[in-house]
């Protein structure tokens, strides 16, 4: 039975004769063909600009570019998977993604290096959602955590992952010599999930929201922009504070549009709903703090330490490692806890990890380092799985292609936001505090920031195990779902 996507433990919503574990491994193989490059070239940008006779400043939008791209594509192309069908997108997205990648292989001039790079993360960007959705649809509710936890360390690791292993493998193969090897990786993940993927249902009478993906659009890149551009050219320049003042206004001409539509991009009702909204916004904050510190560190551990790149890139994988052994794991931490306790716990987690790395100083042991890394990869993989969980739970089956990209669209504003953040604290501060200093008082920041993730988790109600029976009414099974509180002693507690 199923009533506003409230499933029963043990039935999957989609049906498929294929192993959902098969499912989940080929969808995660293609998700992170797609998004390991997205990142890959940031620690070889000095390399890029001898080759190709540009400025690293213009270079710096072959990352910030596709970062970019990835949010704010990622609601349309969402919407999209819910419309035409979550697999045939999934393959359009790897498709698209391997001629982008060949002609990044190319590319003559920075100019055309950034377009294709740019191309490629919105065609890339489609994974995310419909991988997402297949995901929640293929797996029964009881194990939608443990694969979500998956999912989630490859949707945010894969980037990771890129960034550290960047400059080794361009040092050795080249930066060109990258993307044509992404090529036929790409092509092969796009054949089996061909043959594997299950597709969705269609919902071809519905009409895509062309209004509300434009003024999305405009509602999201202007922050992202103005974020990547202020440090360079100050926050009280005139763009970077027009950016900042017409990203509201978009915000509340694209609610006001998608109240009057009949098939809205976002439906508003989801945002009312606290197991929607304050996941999403839990997730925004948790990567800002994640990914801002994680861009921070190895300029740590290079100009205080003294660490070389080697030695940096090898510390600095203790988070993702962390977090790909707390993702699949954190199914039994929600089960037992509750989504809002796991959330609590691993918002936490990283706030103390933020704490730990303010006290870093020249002379500090390696292992202390590493701890404090595995701490923030561990409550990354302690909440997102639980929030990515909560999320899928609270929209109908219909709609869960636009409930990932929303969720990909705030992550992404969250990581560029924490990225600038942290530089910029401490860049402002190494003149006051000196280098050491600033960055403890960067680390201090993200821990402020990372705080407001415990207000978020806090006020996130756990999810229904069960469909509503028969002497149930079904509107209460849906209120709990979404955390309205219903006066009736049948209501689940935490």
């Amino acid at each position: 039975m199923v009533e506003d996507g409230v499933t029963s433990d043990d039935e999957p919503a989609l049906r498929t004769t294929r192993s959902p574990r098969v499912i989940l491994t080929v969808l995660l193989l293609g998700l992170f063909s797609v998004n390991v490059t997205v990142t890959i070239l940031a620690v070889s940008i000095p390399r890029i600009s001898d080759d190709l006779g540009a400025s690293q400043s213009t270079l710096t939008w072959v990352v910030s570019g596709p970062i970019l791209a990835f949010g704010i594509i990622g609601p349309a192309v969402g919407k999209l998977g819910d419309l035409w069908g979550q697999r045939r997108v999934f393959l359009i997205g790897l498709a698209g993604a391997s001629i982008s990648a060949a002609a990044s292989a190319v590319a003559w001039s920075a100019g055309s290096l950034i377009a294709f790079r740019i191309i490629a993360a919105a065609q890339g960007a489609a994974t995310g959602p419909a991988s997402f959705a297949l995901i929640a649809l293929v797996f029964p509710r009881s194990q939608r955590v443990k694969a979500l936890g998956w999912w989630s360390m490859v949707a945010a690791g894969g980037p990771v992952i890129g960034v550290v292993v960047g400059g080794p493998l361009v040092s050795t193969l080249g930066w060109r010599a990258i993307f044509a090897g992404q090529v036929p990786l790409v092509l092969a993940a796009a054949a089996v999930a061909a043959r594997v993927l299950p597709e969705t249902p269609r919902r071809a009478a519905t009409r895509f929201d062309w209004g509300g993906a434009l003024l999305l659009a405009l509602a999201a890149t202007p922050v992202l922009l103005a974020l990547n551009l202020a440090p360079g050219r100050g926050w009280s320049d005139p763009l970077v504070v027009g950016c900042f003042l017409l990203a509201p206004l978009a915000a509340v001409l694209f609610l006001r549009h998608e109240g009057r539509v009949e098939s809205p991009l976002l439906p508003p009702r989801y945002l009312k709903r606290r197991n929607f909204a304050l996941p999403i916004l839990m997730l925004g904050l948790m990567n800002a703090t994640y990914m801002g510190s994680f861009v921070l560190t190895p300029l740590l551990l290079q100009n205080v330490l003294g660490f070389d790149e080697t030695k940096t890139g090898l510390i600095s994988t203790a988070r993702p490692l962390a977090f790909a052994i707390a993702g699949p794991l954190a199914a039994m931490a929600v089960a037992r806890l509750g989504e809002r306790v796991a959330g609590m716990a691993g918002a936490s987690a990283i706030v103390a990890s933020m704490l730990w790395m303010a006290t870093i100083r020249a002379g500090t042991p390696a292992l202390v380092i590493i701890g404090g890394l595995a701490l923030a990869g561990v409550a990354m993989g302690i909440s997102n799985p639980a929030m990515s969980s909560t999320i899928s739970h609270a929209v109908d089956e219909a709609d869960l292609g636009i409930a990932g990209a929303a969720q990909q669209m705030i992550v992404q504003v969250g990581v560029t936001f924490g990225i600038q953040l942290m530089q910029t604290v401490q860049q402002v501060r190494e003149g006051p505090a000196g280098l050491e200093g600033s960055y403890s008082q960067a680390y201090l920041a993200a821990a402020v920031l990372a705080a407001l993730c415990v207000v978020a988790s806090a006020g996130v109600r756990r999810s229904p195990r069960r469909a509503p029976e028969v002497h149930e009414d079904p509107m209460e099974v849906d209120a709990e779902l979404h955390g309205v509180p219903v006066p009736t002693t049948s209501t689940l507690t935490d």
